[in-house]
C-alpha cells in the first residue's frame, strides 16, 4: 500500500463564524504530491484539527473560566491528579470521550482565551465535508477531525479522530483468516485514528498547520452521496462516536486511586450486612497476613479509659489445637452429663456444633486482659458494672474482626466455648490467670454460599421512649 501524507499550507486564522470549507478550499486546490499531481482526487481523507473547528463555531471562552469551562462540558471524573503544575482531572466528555481537562486548551489561541471542543464533532465533518465535495467536485471524500490525547498505560500523546464523515472508522477482521489460515476472532482495527496519528506527523503542534490530506486509503473513502458513512445516516456505527467504548464493555471505568476509593466507600456501607457466619470451609490455607489485618482492624474497637485491654491467640497447629478442644470438649462433655442430665445420644449432638473449630484452617482466640486496665471497686455494683463494661469493648474487637475478614473474602464463625471453660484455655495455652475468653473464631475460605439472612423490623428492636 503506497500512502501519502500532505501538509496544508496558507491556512488563514480561523475566528468565529469563518466558513471552514472555503478557508481551507484554496490550500487543498494547491497542495503538490511527489507525484508531481495538484490537488484532490477521489478517496483522498482531509485531516482537520479539532482546534480550527471549535474556532470557527465559535467555541471560545475567557480563560478565566477554565475550571467551570470543564465542569460544564464533562459528565463524570474518571481520574485526577496532583502534579507539579496544578491538578490533572481525566474526564469523559458529553461525547463520551474520555481525556485531560475535558479538552479545554489553552494553546494556539489568543492569550487570555480557551477553546472548547465541537459542540458534535460528527455533524462538524458531516458539514464539512459536503461543502468541500460540492466545492472542490470531489464525490468519494473523506473528513476526519483530530483532537490530542494520552493513552492509558503508554507515555505520550497522539492525535486521534473524534468526528468523521466519509470514512470507515472500524475495519472489523474477525472471521478473516490470518496467512497461517488462523481465524482471527479479536481483531477490530481503529482506522479512523491510525490516520489520526499519521497525519499528525506531518502537522507537528507548533507548525501552525492544521491541516493535512492522506492518500492511499480510499478502500476505507465512501462517494459523498452515500450517506451511510456519517454519524446520523442509517450506519451510525461509522461516525466517530463509533470509537467510543461503551460502559458495559469498558474493563478500566475510573481510575485507579477513585476505584480504590469507591470499593473502600461501598465497603464501608455494606461490609456489616455482608458479614455471615460461615462453618463449611474450604481446605484452602488462610494467609496469616490476612488474619494479621483483621486484628489490626479489631484493635480500632473502643474501650474504656483509653485502655487497649484485647489481646489474641492465632492457632494453627492441629497438635496445640486439637490438645485444647480436646479438654474443651472433655469439660462440655462432664457439664452436660452431671449437669444437665442429658442423653449420651444427646451430648453428641451438642458435641458436634463444636467441630467447626477443629475443622477451619485456623481459629483464633479473642482474650480481656482485665488486670491491667479494669478499675477496682470497694462495691459489688460498681465493679459488675466496671466488668461489663470492658465486655463491651471485647465485643466490639470481635464485630470488626468478623468484618474485617468477611471484607478480605474470609468466612468466620464465632463460637462462645472458650467463655465457659476459662481455666481449662488459660491453663491449655499457658495465658495469665486475667486473660477472660471472648470465644473462638473459626477463619477460612467458604466452601459455599451461607443461607439468606432473615430480615428483621427494626421496629421490633428499637424504642422511642417519649419520657
Amino acid at each position: 500500500m503506497n500512502l501519502q501524507i500532505v501538509a496544508v499550507t496558507s491556512i488563514p486564522e480561523i475566528t468565529p463564524g469563518t466558513d471552514l470549507a472555503a478557508a481551507i478550499g484554496p490550500g487543498l486546490q494547491s497542495v503538490r504530491w511527489p507525484d508531481g499531481s495538484v490537488g484532490l482526487q477521489p478517496g483522498d481523507i482531509v485531516v482537520v484539527t479539532s482546534k480550527i473547528v471549535s474556532k470557527a463555531e465559535g467555541r471560545i471562552e475567557n480563560a478565566v473560566d477554565r475550571e467551570a469551562a470543564i465542569d460544564r462540558e464533562s459528565v463524570r471524573t474518571v481520574a485526577t491528579r496532583a502534579t507539579a503544575t496544578g491538578t490533572t482531572r481525566i474526564v469523559q466528555t458529553r461525547h463520551g470521550f474520555v481525556m485531560a481537562a475535558a479538552g479545554v486548551d489553552a494553546s494556539d489561541t489568543a492569550a487570555g482565551t480557551i477553546v472548547l471542543l465541537p459542540t458534535d464533532p460528527d455533524q462538524s465533518a458531516r458539514t464539512l465535508r459536503d461543502a468541500l465535495s460540492r466545492d472542490q467536485r470531489i464525490s468519494q471524500l473523506g473528513v476526519l477531525i483530530t483532537d490530542t490525547m494520552g493513552r492509558p498505560w503508554r507515555e505520550g500523546v497522539t492525535d486521534v479522530t473524534i468526528g468523521a464523515c466519509g470514512v470507515t472508522v472500524l475495519h472489523d477482521h474477525r472471521g478473516s483468516l490470518d496467512r497461517f489460515g488462523n481465524e482471527l476472532t479479536m481483531t477490530v482495527t481503529a482506522i479512523a485514528d491510525e490516520v489520526a496519528a499519521a497525519a499528525e506527523l506531518a502537522t507537528p503542534k507548533a507548525a501552525g498547520l492544521p491541516v493535512a490530506v492522506v492518500r492511499g486509503l480510499a478502500t476505507f473513502v465512501s462517494e459523498s452521496t452515500d450517506t451511510t458513512t456519517c454519524a446520523d445516516g442509517p450506519a451510525p456505527e461509522l461516525g466517530a462516536r463509533a470509537l467510543v467504548r461503551s460502559a458495559d464493555a469498558d474493563l478500566f471505568r475510573m481510575g485507579t486511586r477513585e476505584a480504590i476509593d469507591l470499593g473502600r466507600s461501598l465497603g464501608r456501607q455494606e461490609a456489616v450486612e455482608v458479614r455471615r457466619t460461615v462453618r463449611k470451609f474450604t481446605d484452602e490455607p488462610v494467609p496469616t497476613a490476612l488474619i494479621r489485618e483483621a486484628v489490626s482492624c479489631a484493635l480500632t474497637a473502643p474501650a474504656p479509659h483509653h485502655s487497649t485491654p484485647w489481646r489474641f491467640a492465632l492457632l494453627t497447629e492441629s497438635a496445640v489445637r486439637n490438645r485444647l478442644l480436646d479438654a474443651m470438649r472433655d469439660q462440655w462433655i462432664k457439664d452436660l452429663t452431671e449437669l444437665d442430665s442429658y442423653s449420651p445420644e444427646s451430648v453428641q449432638r451438642r458435641i458436634a456444633r463444636g467441630e467447626v473449630l477443629r475443622e477451619a484452617p485456623a481459629i483464633v482466640l479473642p482474650f480481656l486482659d482485665l488486670d491491667q486496665t479494669a478499675h477496682g471497686y470497694p462495691d459489688t455494683r460498681r465493679q459488675a458494672a466496671e466488668r461489663d463494661l470492658f465486655m463491651v469493648s471485647g465485643g466490639a474487637a470481635v464485630q470488626n474482626l468478623l468484618v474485617a475478614l468477611s471484607a478480605r473474602g474470609l468466612g468466620s464463625a464465632w463460637i462462645g466455648s472458650t467463655m465457659f471453660c476459662p481455666d481449662i484455655v488459660r491453663d491449655v495455652l499457658d495465658l495469665p490467670t486475667d486473660w477472660q475468653p471472648l470465644g473462638a473464631v473459626a477463619i477460612g475460605y467458604p466452601s459455599a454460599q451461607p443461607p439468606e439472612r432473615r430480615t428483621l423490623s427494626v421496629d421490633d428492636y428499637l424504642i422511642t421512649p417519649d419520657h
